[in-house]
């Protein structure tokens, strides 16, 4: 945000202040349900701009960070002072031209709720964008009376009681000016004294304060007080204020060295104190000017606290002073304590109820940090503080790495350098073409080798080059990267100011481009980093008692410093090197100790022979420091803590360390302990190795101490070196960045069967962790610490503490990282870090982690392995994940997570842990998609249910599901057979028929052998059969297959005729027909390879067909109860019933080749219905057919023919062309017509054929063929007349005389008489006329009778009925004759 407030022009001469940098302190920071807990400001001030940014511990704040810019203005040293009330956050900004003021919500009152649950929460900076900046009410500019001579100096700036903001100026001529600015919230109201001026919105007062005159005036904006001679002695150095007693007290160290105190309400000089007079030997200081000194002020129990610092060359002084009041308003200073530092430039200090903390730069630019206890010390010496090392100024690179990847290496871990320095150094390498912004980790990685390397190529003028001198140009390129980086991280490192809360204790140190944090050091790491004269000066260690003990302990600390320095960078790179490739700790620290001896120019190994042999029990002293090193705990770290009471607290404490900081904060503090104690480790285990080597030389105790450092202490050490080194590994192990989807599939996909897991003294010292910004990269130990370890920790420290203490820093952080470190010791039972990794999908990771502690970590052995091959089944690496699966077995009963892997969820069918454990891993391997390696698995997971048949028939169960789903057919069916479950089996054996039937593998699945278990095959494929679509499954095909393979054709065809019979009822279409033509085909053919004696089968029943499996045996669909069963007669089918109905199927099929529309109901058409149906198609063939076979009258079907004959003969041609279509189906006759016939003619031939071809008794088909024509009045054609005068003359008389044709009848009886008498007799079938020798002839008296008399009757007819009469009489008079004749012969 700019800003220009109006009347500021830049000043000549170009004035420049030091940056400088502060923070504050919400009053509520140290409360754990404050929404403030763990919450501060800080800001750093360069030139015209103040950067202000506001931190949490517990929560990440958005729009966190505001950059003003006060252009033509310079912000003083002290100038930015934050204040806050039960609204507001005010914050007071001093320039060398203005004053300004910014009124911001308290975050108290940015949340309706006092619970705030979300991870992440807005800054009180969110909204800044909207205030008014140039608002007069809070903008002002210094009087210009005071700018002519010159700007204000410092600064002060504080909030009165009523709202007021006051800011204190050191005037450049000596004294003070205060600038104030009414309350924000009122207008045009009077609240400040009687000297004000008036602005446009308000009141603003400009008080002076002098030493000479304590008078004051206002004549507008510009003081005219009557001047005294001012002396640059009284020009102020350092303001600080304090409001006591309902008046605000500006304390002034001025230039003369001495300290004033003014009543601001009083406006007068109350105290002058000569800080000399505290200063031993302070002769000829007074004619120095003391350009930096420094005041800060601190709350004490006894009142209010000063520190003056007074820079004084080679001898800088702390004066500790307590301001005492006396009656009638007088106050004194009581002396408490001087401190002496030596030549450092001392950069910033904060005070504290009871100490002194001080940054200082040194001659090299190192940053040096040092606290003292002001009352209780030892002999003035101050305490160290490790700070952080600038990065290594050279990379080493070994001969079998690359140069590329080592640097980067180096450049991206989390230690070494910010993302803002490598970004400046890339745009200064890349000599700032484009401006780079807002960049992930890997992006900014990528930009980097892109930036090198094409530096590099493009510097090449050569096309070929050794793989030496590309080496070496590499390393060129990247070493002035390197160098460029190395120069903006210290720049970016640069201390500008301290902070120390004074309600939690936070420490902090301000540097130029980021924060560090001050942790508490532990007494192990203290003595080791210790410098060597502080280690010397030590008379006691907080790490034992016992003080001969302490002093062998600080006596083996000195020796281990001199290991350390004796120890080469070389032979450190090839220490690592064998941690990193698991060869023996001990084997490479007698590397070590030989190259030492060997290069051993300065005697270092004398040195250490002289200090061990003062050492009265080393085996002790080293048992000490393991001990206090062995971070392994029997107590459960992970475990559940006592659930705290009270839903607040339990909110507050799911937030609490919780932000993007913390998490930096506490895994480098971590990060940082392991690096000291994997080098402890180092120096411990090669010290030990020195000791082997002297022997008796140096041990009192002789052999038996030599064999417990032989047999205990070293192997203790190795295992402590490898556990350290490993931690060490992974807190600098970056994790990978994987998409959330991917994250909750793998843990939908694994965790469906993986459950998810839900002490410092006085003189410890204190080590910074700079904090990085957003763009650092996550190490895998941030994200167990964020994912998983805080909850466990927290709740930890809450289980055994009050939950209402106060949030201490150096308590809390402490603790905090004790417990994360034992959460990641690998000796402790606790599994949580690579269940996190797992669920965080980090196998590259997780792979490695597992293979660093392989060789030597004995706990969770189990678990590692089960871990290790979730990952090589995330790669694909199926054989190997199985592979670790199997090794883990043999550890679930004796490892926790395991256990609680087996026993999540009730395992069906699972006896044991094991068994449990391997269903576990079914499971996992079924899902992921391996079904090979399930068999494998499963198969290995037999042999050890040998007693346990539920868990066998599960088992087997599973490997012939994947068998048959892999097509291993033949070996599913082994599978199926093993199973001891009968039921299980059955299941197995439905589900083999239902799939090989599904694939056509129908040949698989008939020739199998199917020991007892015939019957069920039969009853499942008959039960499919019967209860599924007969056209879209082949069920029935394949039982008859079954059934023809094992040479069972009675069996075959029973199955064949019952798939005829549905298909008659259920398949009414064409297919349907021809389908069960050929199951009747096929019927009969099995029968035919039978016996003839077994040639039968049992008629299946409706029942049978019909039958739904799983049917209520009680109750019909409609759910009431079903009558009784109706006991159904068995029939037995021969082969001529078979036949019989083959040949009604094959009728039915004929039909519905010829008439579709038949086909629906000639399906279950019985034979006299089918030969209807075939006469009114005109199949007449067929109809005949099937009256022969069920021995039926043919008379319907001479009838069906005579009808279509005379429709034929009475209707048009259109009839005619659709006859040709029936008549085409029937067997017409084979005589040979030479003329041209037509269909009706072709029609009476059929029935003169079929007449010829079917004759009957008495001429019934004739008779019925002409009563047909006769009814519908067709004259009768001849060669009817002709053959049925040969079959039976009077049945045709007698139907002449029914239809009264007389005349016919008349002629008929003439022409039979006629044959009678010997004249055409062979027309009537007449073998003989009548002769005294031939049989016996006779004539239809009744019918002759019937016909003279109706002839006698009617006239028209007389000459006809004399004919008749006459033929007659001579035929009786030829009888009498004849008979007479016969009777003589006699």
């Amino acid at each position: 945000m700019d800003f220009l407030s109006a009347g500021v022009s830049a000043l000549p001469g170009g004035v420049k202040f030091p940056d400088s940098a502060g923070a504050f302190h919400y009053e509520e920071s140290g409360t754990l349900l404050s929404v403030t807990s763990n919450r501060f400001i800080h800001w750093c001030t360069s030139g015209d701009r103040v950067q202000l940014v506001e931190q949490s511990l517990d929560t990440n704040l958005l729009n966190n960070a505001v950059r003003l810019q006060l252009s033509h203005c310079i912000v003083l040293p002290g100038g930015v002072h934050v204040h806050e009330t039960l609204n507001n956050v005010v914050i007071l900004v001093s320039t060398n031209q203005s004053v300004h003021r910014l009124v911001l919500p308290h975050p108290s009152r940015m949340y309706r709720s006092e619970l705030v649950t979300e991870l992440h929460m807005q800054s009180i900076f969110t909204d800044v964008g909207k205030l008014s900046l140039q608002d007069p009410s809070h903008s002002v500019l210094i009087p210009s009376s005071v700018g002519q001579a010159g700007s204000p100096s410092t600064s002060t700036a504080w909030l009165s009681q009523s709202g007021e903001a006051h800011y204190a100026l050191a005037s450049p001529a000596g004294g003070i000016m205060v600038v104030s600015l009414p309350p924000h919230d009122t207008q045009g109201k009077d609240t400040l004294s009687d000297f004000h001026m008036v602005s446009q919105t308000g009141f603003v007062s400009v008080v002076e304060l002098k030493r000479s005159s304590m008078m004051q005036r206002l004549s507008g904006w510009m003081p005219s007080s009557i001047r005294g001679e001012q002396s640059p002695a009284d020009l102020a150095l350092s303001l600080a204020v304090r409001e006591l007693e309902e008046d605000s007290f500006i304390f002034a160290l001025c230039q003369d060295h001495k300290l004033r105190m003014w009543s601001f309400r009083e406006q007068a000089c109350l105290l002058e104190a000569d800080m000399l007079d505290y200063m031993p030997a302070c002769r000829g200081l007074k004619r120095l000017s003391g350009q930096g000194h420094r005041l800060r002020l601190s709350p004490s129990p006894s009142g209010l606290c000063l520190c003056v610092y007074l820079a004084v060359p080679q001898r800088g002084q702390f004066t500790v002073l307590q301001l005492v009041s006396t009656d009638s308003s007088r106050y004194s200073l009581d002396h408490v304590s001087s401190l002496f530092t030596t030549q450092e430039t001392l950069v910033d200090f904060a005070l504290t109820s009871t100490d002194i903390w001080a940054v200082w730069v040194d001659d090299s630019n190192t940053t040096v940090v040092k606290y003292i206890d002001f009352e209780h010390n030892t002999a003035g010496q101050w305490n160290q503080v490790f700070v952080q090392p600038p990065p290594e100024e050279e990379v080493h690179i070994g001969v079998d790495q690359d140069p590329r990847e080592t640097y980067l290496e180096v450049l991206f871990s989390p230690l070494h350098f910010t993302a803002s320095a490598i970004v400046k150094a890339l745009q200064i390498y890349r000599r700032g073409s484009e401006r780079i912004t807002d960049l992930s980790w890997d992006s900014l990685k990528k930009e980097v080798t892109v930036a090198v390397e094409s530096e590099l190529q493009s510097s090449v003028t050569e096309f070929e080059f050794s793989q030496e001198d590309y080496r070496q140009l590499q390393v060129e390129f990247w070493s002035k990267f390197y160098a460029c980086c190395l120069q903006y991280q210290e720049v970016q490192s640069l201390p500008l100011g301290l902070t120390v809360s004074q309600n939690t204790g936070l420490i902090c140190l301000l540097k130029k481009g980021f924060v560090s944090f001050l942790l508490p050091c532990f007494a192990v790491d203290h003595l080791y980093l210790s410098y060597d004269e502080y280690l010397f000066s030590e008379e006691e260690t907080p790490i034992t008692e016992e003080p001969e003990l302490g002093r062998d302990v600080l006596q083996l600390v000195q020796c281990l410093r001199l290991v350390s320095d004796a120890v080469s960078g070389e032979m450190a790179y090839e220490m690592e090197k064998a941690l990193e490739h698991l060869q023996s700790p001990e084997r490479a620290a007698d590397l070590v100790l030989e190259n030492m001896l060997s290069n051993d120019n300065e005697n270092v190994i004398e040195d250490i022979q002289n200090k061990l042999q003062d050492i009265r029990n080393p085996m002790g002293a080293m048992m000490v420091l393991l001990r206090e090193m062995d971070l392994e705990t029997d107590s459960d770290v992970g475990g559940e803590g006592t659930l705290v009471p009270g839903l607040n607290l339990r909110i507050s404490l799911s937030q609490l360390l919780g932000s993007s900081s913390a998490v930096s904060v506490v895994c480098q503090a971590v990060c940082h302990m392991t690096m000291t104690r994997t080098l402890f480790c180092r120096d411990l285990l090669i010290l030990q190795k020195l000791y082997l080597r002297f022997g008796d030389n140096v041990f009192l105790g002789g052999g038996a101490q030599l064999l417990q450092l032989q047999q205990d202490l070293i192997p203790r050490s190795s295992n402590l070196l490898s556990s350290y080194y490993l931690l060490k590994h992974i807190s600098q192990s970056l994790a990978s960045s994987v998409p959330i989807d991917i994250i909750t599939r793998h843990n939908i996909q694994c965790y469906e069967v993986i459950p998810v897991p839900d002490m410092m003294s006085s003189e410890c010292e204190v080590l910074t962790v700079p904090f990085y910004t957003v763009l650092s990269p996550q190490t895998v130990v941030e994200l167990f610490y964020q994912t998983a370890a805080r909850k466990l920790i927290i709740s930890q420290i809450y289980s055994q503490q009050q939950s209402n203490a106060p949030l201490r820093w150096s308590h809390m952080i402490s603790n905090v990282v004790v417990l994360l470190a034992q959460l990641l010791w690998p000796s402790n039972p606790g599994f949580q870090f690579p269940e996190c990794l797992m669920a965080n999908c980090q196998y590259t990771q997780l792979q490695d982690y597992v293979r660093l502690i392989g060789p030597w970590c004995q706990v969770n052995i189990g678990s590692c392995r089960f871990m290790l091959g979730q990952c090589y089944l995330a790669n694909g690496e199926g054989q190997k994940a199985l592979q670790c699966f199997q090794e883990a077995a043999t550890e679930v009963e004796k490892e926790e997570f395991l256990l609680k892997l087996t026993g999540s969820e009730e395992e069906e069918a699972a006896s044991t842990p094991r068994l449990q454990y391997y269903n576990k891993v079914l499971r996992l391997l079924e899902d992921v998609g391996l079904p090979e390696l399930v068999i494998q698995l499963a198969s290995l997971a037999i042999t050890e249910a040998a007693s346990d048949a539920n868990s066998q028939a599960a088992l087997w169960t599973r490997i012939f599901k994947h068998h048959l789903d892999l097509g291993h057919n033949s070996e599913a069916y082994e599978a199926l057979t093993q199973n001891p479950d009968c039921s299980m089996q059955l299941d197995c054996l439905r589900q083999l028929v239902v799939v090989l039937c599904e694939r056509s593998q129908l040949q698989d699945l008939v020739q199998f052998s199917y020991v007892n278990l015939h019957d069920e095959v039969v009853g499942i494929i008959e039960s499919r059969a019967r209860g599924l679509d007969l056209l879209a499954h082949n069920y029935y095909e394949l039982l008859y297959a079954f059934h023809i393979n094992r040479h069972n054709y009675r069996k075959a065809g029973t199955v064949m005729f019952e798939f005829g019979m549905r298909l008659g009822r259920e398949v009414r279409t064409h297919l349907g027909l021809q389908k069960q033509v050929n199951c009747y085909l096929a019927a009969l053919n099995c029968l035919r390879l039978i016996r003839p004696e077994y040639a039968w089968i049992v008629q299946p029943t409706s029942g049978a067909v019909y039958e739904r499996p799983g049917a209520s045996p009680k109750r019909n669909s409609d759910g009431e109860f079903s009558s009784d069963p109706v006991k159904h007669q068995v029939d037995i089918l021969e082969l001529k019933d078979l036949e019989k109905e083959y040949i009604l199927s094959r009728s039915r099929l004929t039909l519905a080749q010829h008439h579709p529309p038949s086909a629906a109901i000639a399906g279950s058409a019985s034979a006299v219905e089918m030969v209807a149906l075939l006469v009114q198609t005109g199949l007449f063939d067929s109809a005949l057919s099937i009256c022969q076979t069920f021995k039926l009258n043919l008379t319907s079907v001479f009838e069906g023919l005579t009808f279509k004959c005379i429709k034929l003969q009475f209707r048009g041609e259109e009839s005619q062309n659709e006859a040709w279509s029936w008549l085409a189906a029937n067997q017409l006759s084979s005589v040979v017509n030479t003329k041209e016939s037509s269909a009706t003619d072709e029609a009476w031939q059929l029935l003169a054929s079929y007449l010829d071809r079917y004759p009957s008794a008495n001429g019934q088909h004739h008779r019925c063929v002409i009563n047909k024509l006769l009814s519908h009045g067709v004259p009768l054609p001849d060669w009817l007349i002709k053959s049925y005068k040969e079959v039976d003359a009077a049945s045709l008389l007698r139907l002449y005389l029914n239809f009264d044709l007389l005349d016919a009848a008349a002629e008929l009886v003439l022409e039979y008489v006629d044959a009678l008498l010997g004249r055409g007799h062979q027309y009537f079938g007449i073998e003989s006329p009548l002769s005294a020798t031939s049989s016996s002839v006779w004539l239809p008296y009744t019918s002759i009778d019937q016909l003279l008399q109706t002839l006698s009757e009617t006239q028209t007819n007389s000459s006809i009925y004399i004919k008749v009469r006459d033929k007659l009489d001579d035929y009786h008079k030829l009888v009498e004759q004849t008979t007479k004749r016969r009777l003589v012969s006699r």
